[in-house]
């Protein structure tokens, strides 16, 4: 995720549903904090745990609408989910970061450091 190329350690295929839904997912909390150069490894840490939980409720999400007798431990299981993403979410602050305009030299900069 420091580039913001990589998502998943070892993830065999970089194109599956899941890992796009999470670079998605991870795109726009990372657009949301001011962008990569603004945030510090703990807040990269937390995005892809939220990434990851949001994509869990979402299945669960699936798995109800498709079967609305899944069952008590599902709900449970749903439930303490929601709860901890918040905290992680609440941990990141659910306030956008407007990301600064990039100027001519940041641009060129950004380009030398990705050659480099």
């Amino acid at each position: 995720m420091a580039n913001g190329s990589a998502t998943l350690l070892g993830a065999r295929d970089e194109r599956s549903v899941y890992v796009r839904r999470m670079k998605e997912i991870v795109a726009e909390h990372v657009e949301d904090r001011g962008g990569l150069d603004a945030m510090s490894a703990a807040e990269k840490s937390l995005i892809r745990r939220v990434a990851v939980m949001t994509i869990e409720l979402e299945k669960l999400e699936t798995r109800f609408a498709e079967d609305p007798t899944v069952g008590e431990r599902t709900l449970d299981l749903y439930n303490r989910t929601a709860g901890n993403l918040g905290r992680l979410l609440e941990r990141l602050g659910l306030k956008r970061k407007e990301k600064p305009p990039r100027t001519i030299q940041g641009h060129l900069a950004a380009k030398r450091r990705a050659s480099a």
